[in-house]
């Protein structure tokens, strides 16, 4: 992750968080009922965007998956669930999209969004829930920062159950989406999660954790050029922690707390970037070794930007209705040619080859490390 991209993504958990600490709790229960509460019980993790780049490196987008020595690894919805305490059950994250939001957000956010646009303006947002300095001052901690990012947004909130707080909720509820759980590389929050959260009273009864997870998915499947990924950070660098544990990324702190994103502290690296990504990169013996049988799995293209139905009203339960029916369905049943261990890291080594045993400074003898496996 670029230094700008990793200052982003830490000041958005901060705005969030004081927010949510400046909510009277009428509004907290909403927001846990909602489902969301787990993850503002999580410690502010240091990202660490050695550990990103390692693993978008072994992203494959074709499989959809994590290509290791061993074979290939892919994040599920029981990691989402177990990491972050999000629901993975319910209704699917979808409906309609509008080319323009202007009236939507006028009516449920009461904020400016130009005509034919799709975007909230984020300081516009930022100070609509009283976060009017939102800079960190210089020599102030980041207990002290949140502190006073809270205590300046509760003037701004309502204190009793009224219209107003209402569009405190939907307010944070965009910030909260847009700019940390479904952030994306840039600094503009969207307006398509808007259409859902009209209707308060049913926003927890959307499956909010499988649609992070496709979201996921989309930012490692993204370009190539690019180091780091959007969405909530933590939950791939406790993903890490969990299932490599060999990387000596994350130090288990507060063992037994729930989501298990709690239980983990980012370790601190001081080396050199180029030589962090030589430990993170080197060989089968630095990530350990299993075999997880890799089956053949639909993919479902999701439109580019020059799609045209972004820019009309787009009805995605029926654009994507196959994948909605698999959702309500629970799934559908896949198939595998691989029938072995050997047949499957075989068919592996020649898909892949040297691409997993990849070194910044050293030659790998590749025919050797598959014999070991």
């Amino acid at each position: 992750m670029d230094l700008q991209g990793e200052m982003r993504a830490r000041v958005s958990w901060t705005l969030v968080l004081a927010v949510f600490l400046a909510f009277p709790p009428f509004q907290r229960e909403q927001v846990e009922e909602m489902g969301f509460g787990e993850i503002f019980r999580m410690e502010r993790m240091r990202v660490d965007p050695t550990l990103t780049q390692a693993l978008r490196s072994r992203w494959d987008k074709e499989a959809t998956a994590f290509v290791f020595p061993w074979g290939h690894m892919i994040p599920s919805l029981e990691d989402v669930s177990r990491i972050t305490g999000l629901r993975v059950y319910g209704q699917p994250v979808s409906g309609y999209t509008y080319p323009c939001y202007h009236e939507l957000a006028e009516q449920l956010l009461d904020l400016p969004v130009e005509c034919r646009s799709s975007l909230v303006p984020r300081v516009a947002l930022q100070e609509s829930l009283g976060l009017y300095e939102a800079g960190k001052n210089t020599g102030e901690s980041e207990d002290e920062y949140l502190e006073r990012l809270s205590r300046v947004s509760r003037r701004e909130l309502a204190s009793e159950p009224r219209p107003q707080a209402d569009l405190d909720l939907r307010r944070f509820l965009v910030l909260f989406l847009g700019r940390l759980l479904f952030a994306t590389r840039g600094d503009a929050v969207h307006c398509r999660f808007l259409p859902l959260l009209e209707d308060l009273g049913e926003v927890g009864r959307y499956a909010w954790g499988a649609a992070f997870l496709a979201h996921q998915f989309d930012g490692l499947s993204a370009s190539e050029r690019q180091t780091s990924t959007s969405g909530f950070y933590p939950f791939l660098q406790v993903w890490a922690y969990l299932h490599l544990p060999a990387l000596g990324r994350g130090d288990l702190t507060r063992s037994g707390l729930v989501p298990i994103a709690r239980r983990w502290d980012s370790r601190r690296d001081t080396r050199h970037l180029a030589d962090q990504l030589e430990r993170l990169w080197f060989g089968s013996h630095t990530w350990g070794r299993s075999v997880v049988e890799f089956p053949v799995r639909d993919c479902f293209r999701r439109p580019g930007r020059s799609f045209r139905g972004l820019h009309d009203t787009t009805d995605w339960r029926e654009r994507a209705r196959e994948q909605i029916e698999n959702w309500e369905r629970k799934g559908k049943a896949v198939k595998s040619d691989v029938t072995t261990d050997d047949a499957y890291l075989q068919a592996h080594a020649l898909k892949y080859g040297g691409k997993v045993y990849k070194s910044i400074r050293h030659q790998v003898d590749v025919a050797g490390e598959i014999v070991s496996l």
